[in-house]
């Protein structure tokens, strides 16, 4: 069967694409090593959907399951070129060995590739990640100075790479909680604060706004308050820029958007649900300080309620416990640990438990998400979308969504949103699981 027609202009992903993270620590080179293990045929993109996934077309009859990236036009592994911001001149190859993520056998093959890319000079403060000191740091009189030496770097790394197209996924750590105030509602109130360096506008606002303005897609793989605000979303749509966040969904959030759908779908009774986990890499100790966990908590405790609809179902939901608890323990390194305790209730009001020990690998878990955001964002772009990107929902704890509406968490219909998505967008039929076999 011939393919559809895709239902809008697809610029086809010709030459090299640039991705550029703010951070290059575990999350940066894991992804960025594991590309390049990837393209020696060394390793395989277990995680990826973009490269290893499958998406049904038409009917299940007609047996068309091609790989994604086989359906969609993506850019291609061999055309991503890598670039990053860190407060720390460590290059790539030192950054991940002290990240202790990657065993030396699989470092040692890629040494010359990960030597080879050096950081650029960061925007940072320490006043927003307070457990992270570093030389290698920008200095301008104001914000929007400092943003604009981030535009020229996306110029001159465009132009000394031979890129035709950039996007930028933020791999760096959490900043502390900040709330939306005035100076992020409208593009005018945010430049005016860029100008007076109101502390409201913390330095991953400034890539974003950087990123926008240079028309490169931007992810967010952070729980901080960076693109997901009015200000930044309206410039985003103004500039026809995809921007999609926020933090990326890994281990034990990721497990409650599997297990929560489940207890829902069954009507079983929630009355609570305690998780703790032990942590000991960068993102671990940065986490230790109240102020940067706060913003992690308030990512991570969305989830449930969104999930469960305790106002919908409150027999089953209602005033149910939530409690999150992070601690920095070094000797863990990047090999975070999850324990979940939850109390269920089934018929008959009768009591029921559920343990889940997740002994996961947080920088394993991420540097997939962020190849596939990379790659969906820069589609996106040349699918002419702009503005939030809701369909990748599948990848965030606190998807960002339009003004006035819930965001989705069951990572079930985040699934299905986004394959929908892409098959309207090259022409085929949105699969509803509706057979009509059975009516006259």
């Amino acid at each position: 069967m011939n393919p559809a027609t895709p239902r809008v202009a697809i610029a086809p992903p010709r030459g090299k694409l640039g991705v550029l993270t703010p951070g290059l620590g575990a999350v940066a080179t894991t992804f960025m090593a594991g590309v390049e293990s990837i393209r020696r045929g060394r390793s395989k993109p277990i995680g990826s959907l973009t490269q290893m996934a499958t998406i049904r077309l038409g009917k299940r009859t007609e047996k068309r399951s091609p790989l994604i990236k086989e359906f969609v036009p993506l850019a291609g592994l061999d055309d991503l070129v890598f670039g990053a911001w860190d407060p720390i001149p460590d290059d790539a190859l030192t950054a991940a060995r002290k990240a202790g993520v990657l065993d030396a056998r699989d470092l040692d093959p890629l040494a010359d590739f990960l030597s080879a890319i050096k950081p650029m000079p960061a925007v940072f403060d320490n006043h927003y990640v307070t457990r992270i000191n570093g030389s290698n740091v920008k200095s301008g009189k104001t914000k929007r100075d400092l943003a604009e030496q981030l535009r020229q770097d996306m110029r001159e790394f465009k132009q000394a790479h031979g890129l035709d197209r950039l996007v930028v996924v933020w791999c760096a750590s959490t900043e502390v909680f900040i709330s939306a105030g005035p100076q992020h509602a409208t593009i005018e109130a945010f430049e005016a604060a860029m100008d007076a360096n109101d502390e409201a506008i913390a330095p991953s606002m400034l890539y974003a706004w950087a990123a926008i303005m240079e028309g490169v897609p931007f992810a967010n793989g952070a729980p901080n308050l960076t693109v997901d605000m009015p200000a930044l979303v309206q410039l985003a749509t103004e500039k026809g820029v995809p921007i999609s966040g926020k933090d990326f969904k890994t281990g034990q959030t990721w497990m409650k958007t599997v297990i929560a759908p489940g207890l829902k779908a069954r009507m079983l009774g929630l009355r609570g649900w305690y998780s703790t986990n032990i942590l000991g890499n960068r993102d671990g100790e940065v986490l230790d300080d109240p102020a940067s966990f706060k913003t992690k908590e308030a990512s991570k405790l969305s989830v449930l309620h969104t999930i469960l609809q305790p106002d919908i179902y409150p027999d089953l939901y209602k005033e149910f416990s939530h409690v999150v608890r992070i601690n920095y323990y070094p000797p863990r390194g990047d090999n975070k640990e999850g324990w979940d305790s939850i109390d269920i209730v089934g018929w008959m009001d009768y009591p029921m438990q559920i343990k889940v020990n997740f002994l996961c690998r947080d920088s394993i878990l991420a540097a997939p998400l962020v190849l596939d955001l990379a790659l969906f964002s820069d589609f996106a772009h040349r699918a002419g979308m702009k503005g939030i990107q809701e369909w990748l929902s599948f990848y965030y704890k606190s998807p960002m969504v339009a003004a006035g509406l819930q965001p989705e968490h069951d990572l079930f219909i985040q699934q299905t949103k986004l394959k929908n998505t892409l098959r309207h967008l090259m022409g085929e039929e949105q699969i509803t699981h509706l057979g009509l076999e059975y009516y006259p």
